[in-house]
C-alpha cells in the first residue's frame, strides 16, 4: 500500500501556528462579563470537621461566590466515576467534584471560589479555613487490599476490581520445563504526563434556554459530556462542548471533568455568566491525573532448554488512587497486548485494583499497556541472565515470526502485521551492535559500568470498547467508530470536518492528504474544519484523540465521507456532460479542480457543480435529488463483544511496534546514569507523512526516557506529594536530551484503507530499554533492576547500600535440566 499524497508528506498546515499551542485556550473569554474560578485543595488526607468564609473580609470588587462542597452534594448526583465501567461494590462511590466529608488526596478541591479576576479569586482562597482531623493514609495498594482502613466506607473494601486471566495449561507448562525463573518483585512507578498548557475550562449556563456551553481542552469530549449530563442532571443536548487548539494532553486531559462540572454549577448560580478557570502548574502535579501505578508479585517463568518461554503466572496489584474515575478500564486494557511480542501460550494473571490516598489515576501515553509490557520486558531479561543466553538471542528466540501474522494471542486479541526480528536487526546495524559489545568489553575491564539495553513495545491502537463488560458485564459499551463529513461548498472549495481534538498530530495535514487522493486534487485545495464542536462538527460517541486511532479510524472517516462525495460529483457530473461515469477523470484544469468527460474533452469545475446544487436545482432530474455534495460517514471497526467469562475476544484493530536500543553508563562515583548512543526503530504500516510520524517518535522516546530516569510523583509517610513543581518533578528537555538515531520498516495493517497503524504512544520503549541497559551494566554487582524508575539516589542505594536491587533477594532459578 502507498501513502496518500505521498509526495507533499513533507508539508504541514501547522505550521502557521504556534507549535506549541501553549495557553491557547486560557486566553480564550466567552464575553467580556467572564468571572473567574479557582479551588481551595486539601492539603493531607483528612476529614473536613468544618469550613468558613463568613467572617473574614471580602476582597474588593466583592467575592461573587463561595461555594462548599455541600450545596454540590444536595443538588447533584454523585457519579463523576465511571459507573458504566464499574460493577459493585465498586459501583457504590460516591464521587463529587469537590470533596464532601473526607478529603482523600492531598490536592483534592475542598471548595470553589469566584471572584471578577485571577488575582482576586486567589487572595479569596486564602480566606477560606477548612478544620481537619488527621487520619492514617493509605499509600499502598497491597496495604490498601488488607482493609484495615476503608477510603470510601460506601463500598465496604478498598478492592476496586479482581479477576484472573488464564490461558492454555499453565500447570502443565510448568511441570515439564527445564527451567523456572521466580522473581519476587518488580514495579512499576507513578507518574504523570507535563503538557505545555494545563486544563482549562470556560462554562456557561445559559438560564434563557438552560443550556451548557464549555470551551475547554478536554481531549475526549463526547465520553465528558456523558458524565456531565448525568451529574448536572440535563439532557445531553443542551451541552455544547468546543475546543480549538491544544497544548498537548497525553490523554491527562481526558478527565478534567470534574473541573467542567464545578464551572458549570458556579455559571449557574452566577446568573449564568461564563465562568473560567484555568489550572495551576501544582494544582496539575498533585490533582489532575497520574499513570497507572503498578506492583507485580510472586512471577514464575517457565522456559524450555532452549530458553523458550513458554508459561507465565503472576500477581499484578494497581493502585488507581483515591477514585476510580476512568478506572477500572485499565485492568483489562493491558490484555490487549497480553503476550507482548512474544510467542506464549500459556498465562495465569491474577489482576487487582485497589483506590488509595493518591491522585487518581487517568489515560496516560501508553495507558495500562506500558507498565505491562515494561513488567514483560523485565521478565526477559531477567530470565536472560539467569540462564545465560545474550539479550537479543533470547529475544529471536521468542519473538512472534514475521509468517505468524496476523496473530491470535491468547486471550483472542488479533495482531494485524508485524516483523519484530527485522526491527531488532536494523537497530543492531544502527546503534552498531558488534562495536559496542567490543567497547562495552574494553571499557569493564577499567571498571566503567557501561550497559547495552533491548526493549521492544506495542501500540495497540483503536480500542474496541466491548472490553469494558469484563469489568463490568453490564457495560453498555462496544466496537468504536468515527465520523467525518466531506462537502463542496456553494462556491466549490472542499470542506472536510471531524470529530477528533488535535494536539500536534497533525490531523489537519493527514485529512487533506487523504481527501486529496481521493478527489486527485492539490491538498493546498482542501478546507479541514479540525477540534470539536458538538454543535458543527460530526462526531460519535467515541469521538475524540486517544488510544492511537486516528490514522485508523478518522482518516478511515475522512476516507469514507470523500468518496461518497466523489460518487455523487461523478453522478452530478455524468449528468451535465452528457456522458457516462466511467468516462470522468477528476483533475486540475485552467479553472482550478475540474471533473472532465475523457471522451468529449468537455469538463465542470467544482463551483459549477456546487452552484447547480445550491442555487440551481431545478435542472435536476428527480434521480439525482438526493445528491446534497454534503456527505457525512461513519467509520465501524469490525468488532465483535468479547467473551466476559472467558476474558476473551479482540480487544483493538492495530499493533504498531517500536524497538529501542540505548547504551548507558552508570558513574561510579556519582551513580548518574547517563545515554551514550540510542536509536529507535518503528513500525507503524503505511507512513502516511514521515515528518508527523518521526515527530511522534522523538516526542515518545523523549517522554518514556523522562519517566525513566527524572520523572516520578513521591509521596511521604503520611500523604503529602513531594515532587508537586518543576524543582522536585523534573521534566525532560532539550538540555538533557540524547541525540536519538530513528529508523522505520513497514508492515501494513489490513484494517485500515492505507495500511497505517495508530501510532501516538509509543513512549513506553525508552523505559523498558533503561531498566535492561541499566541491569546489564549492573547485573555483575549482583543487581535486578527491580523498579522502573532510576535515578542516581536509587542505584547508589543499590549499588552501595545493598538496600534494594539485590538479586539473591528478589530472583531464584529453578534449573532442572
Amino acid at each position: 500500500m502507498t501513502a496518500p499524497n505521498a509526495g507533499w508528506a513533507k508539508h504541514s498546515r501547522a505550521k502557521k501556528k504556534i507549535a506549541c499551542c501553549a495557553a491557547v485556550e486560557s486566553s480564550r473569554t466567552i464575553s467580556s462579563c467572564a468571572i473567574w474560578h479557582t479551588c481551595v485543595s486539601s492539603v493531607h488526607h483528612m476529614p473536613m470537621l468544618g469550613s468558613s468564609a463568613s467572617t473574614l473580609p471580602r476582597p474588593k470588587p466583592c467575592l461573587e461566590s463561595y461555594a462548599r462542597s455541600q450545596a454540590v452534594k444536595s443538588n447533584r448526583r454523585p457519579n463523576l466515576s465511571s459507573k458504566s465501567a464499574q460493577s459493585p461494590p465498586c459501583s457504590k462511590i460516591r464521587d463529587y467534584p469537590l470533596a464532601i466529608s473526607t478529603a482523600l488526596y492531598q490536592g483534592e478541591p475542598v471548595a470553589a471560589i469566584v471572584a471578577e479576576s485571577p488575582s482576586l479569586a486567589e487572595d479569596a482562597a486564602e480566606l477560606i479555613q477548612v478544620e481537619y482531623e488527621s487520619l492514617e493514609p493509605v499509600l499502598d495498594a497491597e496495604q490498601a487490599l488488607e482493609d484495615k482502613s476503608i477510603l470510601h466506607q460506601e463500598m465496604g473494601t478498598n478492592k476496586v476490581w479482581n479477576g484472573v486471566f488464564e490461558y492454555g495449561d499453565v500447570d502443565k507448562s510448568f511441570q515439564e520445563a527445564a527451567y523456572v525463573v521466580h522473581i519476587d518483585r518488580l514495579h512499576f512507578h507513578r507518574f504523570s504526563s507535563t503538557p505545555l498548557e494545563n486544563n482549562v475550562v470556560i462554562a456557561e449556563w445559559n438560564p434563557k434556554d438552560d443550556h451548557i456551553y464549555y470551551s475547554c481542552n478536554n481531549s475526549f469530549p463526547s465520553f465528558a459530556i456523558q458524565f456531565l449530563a448525568a451529574h448536572l442532571t440535563v439532557h445531553i443536548d443542551r451541552i455544547r462542548v468546543q475546543t480549538a487548539d491544544i497544548g498537548g494532553s497525553f490523554g491527562i486531559k481526558i478527565t478534567n471533568y470534574p473541573q467542567m462540572a464545578v464551572c458549570a454549577l458556579a455559571s449557574k448560580k452566577s446568573g449564568g455568566r461564563p465562568i473560567k478557570w484555568v489550572e495551576t502548574r501544582s494544582e496539575h502535579m498533585t490533582s489532575s491525573a497520574h499513570g497507572n501505578e503498578r506492583t507485580f508479585r510472586d512471577t514464575r517463568v517457565a522456559l524450555d532448554k532452549d530458553g523458550v518461554i513458554t508459561a507465565i503466572a503472576s500477581r499484578h496489584i494497581d493502585d488507581c488512587g483515591a477514585y476510580p474515575r476512568y478506572e477500572p478500564l485499565g485492568c483489562v486494557i493491558w490484555s490487549q497486548v497480553f503476550p507482548g511480542v512474544y510467542q506464549f501460550k500459556n498465562a495465569r494473571i491474577d489482576f487487582t485494583q485497589a483506590v488509595t490516598n493518591k491522585c487518581p489515576v487517568g489515560p496516560n501515553r501508553g495507558y495500562s499497556r506500558m507498565q505491562h509490557l515494561w513488567f514483560l520486558e523485565r521478565v526477559v531479561d531477567i530470565c536472560a541472565h539467569e540462564i545465560g543466553i545474550p539479550a537479543d538471542e533470547m529475544r529471536l528466540r521468542n519473538y512472534i515470526q514475521p509468517e505468524e501474522f496476523p496473530y491470535t494471542t491468547p486471550n483472542g486479541c488479533v495482531y494485524d502485521s508485524g516483523n519484530y526480528p527485522k526491527m531488532l536487526e536494523i537497530a543492531k546495524q544502527l546503534i552498531g551492535w558488534d562495536g559496542w559489545k567490543k567497547k562495552q568489553a574494553e571499557l569493564r575491564k577499567e571498571g566503567r559500568l557501561i550497559g547495552i539495553g533491548i526493549g521492544t513495545t506495542l501500540d495497540s491502537g483503536t480500542n474496541n470498547f466491548g472490553q469494558s463488560q469484563i469489568v463490568n458485564p453490564g457495560a453498555p459499551f462496544s466496537g468504536n467508530s468515527q465520523g467525518a463529513n466531506c462537502k463542496l461548498d456553494i462556491y466549490g472549495e472542499v470542506v472536510v470536518a471531524v470529530g477528533s481534538c488535535p494536539q500536534g498530530q497533525g490531523h489537519e495535514t493527514t485529512a487533506a492528504q487523504v481527501v486529496a487522493d481521493v478527489l486527485s486534487i492539490s491538498p493546498d485545495l482542501i478546507s479541514v474544519r479540525t477540534g470539536f464542536d458538538t454543535e458543527r462538527n460530526v462526531h460519535t460517541g467515541f469521538s475524540g484523540t486517544y488510544a492511537s486511532q486516528f490514522a485508523v479510524s478518522g482518516l478511515s472517516a475522512v476516507h469514507g465521507a470523500a468518496q461518497k462525495l466523489k460518487t455523487e460529483m461523478k453522478r452530478l457530473a455524468a449528468f451535465v456532460l452528457e456522458t457516462k461515469e466511467d468516462d470522468l477523470e477528476f483533475s486540475t484544469g485552467a479553472q482550478g479542480p475540474e471533473v472532465r468527460a475523457n471522451s468529449t474533452g468537455k469538463s465542470i469545475n467544482y463551483w459549477g457543480l456546487a452552484n447547480i446544487v445550491n442555487v440551481n436545482s431545478a435542472v435536476l432530474p428527480p434521480e439525482l435529488h438526493e445528491i446534497t455534495l454534503n456527505c457525512r460517514y461513519i467509520w465501524r471497526a469490525p468488532f465483535k463483544v468479547p467473551d466476559k467469562q472467558k476474558k476473551y475476544g479482540n480487544l483493538t484493530l492495530t499493533y504498531a511496534s517500536q524497538l529501542h536500543i540505548a547504551v548507558v553508563e552508570v558513574d561510579r562515583e556519582t551513580f548518574i546514569p547517563k545515554i551514550l548512543d540510542y536509536v529507535a526503530v518503528d513500525d507503524c504500516g503505511t507512513v502516511i507523512n514521515p515528518p508527523i510520524v518521526e515527530g511522534q517518535v522523538y516526542g515518545a522516546t523523549a517522554h518514556g526516557i523522562g519517566a525513566a530516569l527524572l520523572e516520578n510523583c513521591v509521596y511521604d509517610a503520611v500523604g503529602n506529594m513531594l515532587t508537586s513543581t518543576f524543582s522536585d518533578y523534573t521534566p525532560i528537555t532539550a538540555l538533557n536530551m540524547p541525540t536519538v538515531r530513528y529508523g522505520h520498516i513497514e508492515t501494513p495493517s489490513p484494517h485500515s484503507y492505507s495500511g497505517a497503524k495508530g501510532m501516538g504512544e509509543g513512549g513506553a520503549a525508552p523505559i523498558h530499554t533503561i531498566s535492561a541497559a541499566l541491569q546489564d551494566a549492573l547485573f555483575s554487582n549482583g543487581i535486578i533492576i527491580e523498579d522502573s524508575f532510576n535515578n542516581a539516589d536509587t542505584l547508589f542505594r543499590a549499588v552501595v547500600g545493598r538496600e534494594i536491587y539485590q538479586a539473591d533477594k528478589l530472583v531464584k532459578l529453578d534449573r532442572r535440566v
